[in-house]
């Protein structure tokens, strides 16, 4: 059954996550949450990064596939995972066998893995690692704008979930910033159909009209679940 609010959902999943009692143990919830509440979700994979290493691993998985993905990608050079480690936000593929960004691993994921479309979001854990949160489905276009903003909360929660597992304050604060403001571009995502990037520019827009901090915007709507306008129309007039 579909939870009617998918954001108390993830308020649960974040204290489920916080309360597991090593980061190994962090990351194999998380993936196995990955599959619980994103709809269009058959497989997760979590990828953390050393960059002083400059090594890649598979930390935890759903299934081989993630970590054959991963394998896959560093032995072609390409793929949504190394490329959503060298951005913020996310990176989508709705079908694998049309796919031309990845010429090299796409076709040989849908033949190999039967993977068809997949999501990849950046995490965020130390000034020196970054990791992606992978999901992958069997089906083509498998994800909807609803799976992109509860896969953009969930890779939020499990970055703060990180920071607290290895104790960075300093950055673990910076985190949860990002995550308030990732909460609320999936709530203005899900609630009025709008992209990230709209949903992004729409917080912008109000944050610079109230004078008020972008966090602090977005720590509002998710409090009260309302918006100062609505954000089609604050779009229409920009």
């Amino acid at each position: 059954m579909v939870n009617p609010d998918p954001w108390d959902q993830f308020a649960a999943t974040a204290r489920a996550l916080r309360h597991e009692p090593d980061e190994l143990q962090t990351l194999e919830r998380a993936v196995q949450v990955a599959v619980e509440v994103v709809a269009g979700c058959d497989d997760a994979g979590i990828t953390l990064v050393q960059r002083r290493r400059r090594t890649l691993e598979t930390a935890a998985a759903t299934s081989e596939v993630a970590a054959s993905s991963d394998r896959l990608q560093l032995e072609v050079g390409e793929g949504p995972c190394l490329d959503v480690l060298h951005s913020q936000g996310m990176v989508s593929c709705p079908d694998l066998l049309t796919e031309r960004r990845w010429p090299l691993w796409a076709p040989r994921a849908a033949a190999d893995l039967k993977v068809r479309s997949m999501m990849s979001f950046q995490l965020f854990t130390t000034s020196q690692s970054f990791g992606a949160l992978n999901l992958y489905a069997y089906q083509v276009d498998a994800f909807d704008a609803h799976d992109e903003a509860a896969g953009l909360a969930l890779a939020a929660h499990v970055a703060v979930a990180l920071a607290a597992s290895r104790d960075i304050d300093t950055q673990g604060q910076a985190i949860v910033t990002r995550t308030i403001i990732g909460q609320a571009e999936g709530l203005l995502m899900e609630r009025f159909g709008l992209s990230a990037q709209q949903a992004f520019t729409f917080l912008k827009r109000v944050s610079q009209d109230t004078n008020t901090k972008l966090a602090d915007v977005a720590s509002t709507i998710m409090d009260t679940r309302k918006t100062p306008r609505t954000p089609e129309r604050e779009l229409g007039e920009a």
